[in-house]
């Protein structure tokens, strides 16, 4: 009796993961993969970001994202594809930046078997069938930005021209970041409100393609990318954030453009001597006194005056338990 329970065990390990294969993640799966995210979500499991931390996400400058990001241990966030062994990205409206929630695609080269199964599992999970270049699109909502590899394909690697366009665009209200290219360039260019960052375009129609997985995690050049990133796309590059970190990281660089800004107007009106790189003649809690005067007398702060104080103050904490810290381990070494 007791080796029937175990070969009945050992059978029943064999089936479950069976029994979860997908192509199009499910929102349990997306919420323990990202599980530091604890605020809104999709309906499709993904990390809902506010659209308000969208919009004030695209004035913060991609070194100060990369900075931050860094600092939190995340090092492989952004892509340029501008290397002596890749051509860069080319952008369809250049002079727009882009913002928006990561909806994710793989593709794969053909392989009429494992097609098969994809669309087997794709039936039982009630997708658009056939499992195509349209699959991604269906999970798009408002905010979306559809994100394919598409492993660096151009001829018949075109995931979609003019018409999926206008389909991308109707859903998400964004565009398009694909490792891969597009055909009907022009067609594309001229969709309102549209935007793209592609490897390139060609004339041909996809071919010898499959789509095998959506919403699941993918790579994009050097970044890991999950679905509910939150991405930030301009001329220098494409930066995918994970969202539990897009609040800090928008604040942090805010605060940072505001602490520049102070400094030139320091410099320009000739409020503390300048010399070196630095203000002399002025100490620190004077300095930050004069900051902080500065900043209530503005009138366009990009964020909620107590939100940048809040954070302020935590950055002056953390600061002094480093410091701390750090005094700590200089005693311990002294003796």
């Amino acid at each position: 009796m007791k080796k029937q329970l175990i070969l009945l065990f050992l059978a029943s390990c064999l089936v479950l993961p069976l029994s979860s294969q997908m192509v199009k993640w499910n929102p349990e799966d997306i919420k323990l993969l990202t599980k530091e995210w604890t605020g809104e979500r999709t309906p499709d499991g993904r990390p809902k970001v506010s659209d308000a931390l969208l919009e004030r996400l695209k004035n913060i400058s991609m070194e100060e994202i990369w900075s931050f990001l860094k600092m939190k241990g995340y090092e492989n966030q952004f892509e340029n594809f501008a290397s002596i062994y890749e051509n860069g990205w080319v952008i369809i409206h250049p002079e727009k930046v882009m913002t928006g929630r990561v909806v994710t695609g793989q593709f794969m080269p053909l392989r009429k078997d494992y097609d098969a199964y994809i669309q087997e599992i794709g039936k039982k999970q009630n997708m658009t069938s056939p499992v195509t270049n349209y699959a991604p699109i269906n999970a798009l909502s408002d905010g979306d930005i559809y994100v394919a590899d598409s492993y660096g394909k151009m001829v018949e690697g075109t995931l979609i021209g003019d018409n999926l366009g206008n389909a991308i665009y109707k859903n998400g209200k964004r565009g398009i970041i694909f490792n891969g290219s597009v055909r009907d360039l022009e067609g594309l260019s001229e969709i309102e409100g549209f935007n793209g960052w592609i490897r390139g375009s060609d004339p041909t129609g996809i071919a010898q393609m499959m789509c095998t997985n959506v919403n699941a995690p993918i790579r994009i050049g050097r970044v890991t990318v999950l679905p509910g990133d939150v991405v930030l796309a301009k001329t220098t590059g494409v930066s995918f954030i994970p969202p539990h970190l897009v609040a800090e990281c928008v604040i942090s660089g805010e605060y940072i453009a505001l602490r520049d800004e102070f400094s030139h107007f320091c410099i320009a009106t000739k409020k503390f001597k300048y010399d070196n790189e630095a203000f002399v003649e002025v100490t620190p809690e004077e300095y930050d006194k004069a900051f902080v005067e500065w900043i209530n007398a503005k009138t366009d702060l990009p964020m909620d005056k107590k939100e940048l104080f809040d954070y302020m103050n935590k950055m002056k904490a953390e600061w002094a338990k480093r410091k701390a810290e750090m005094e700590a381990k200089k005693e311990k070494e002294k003796k």
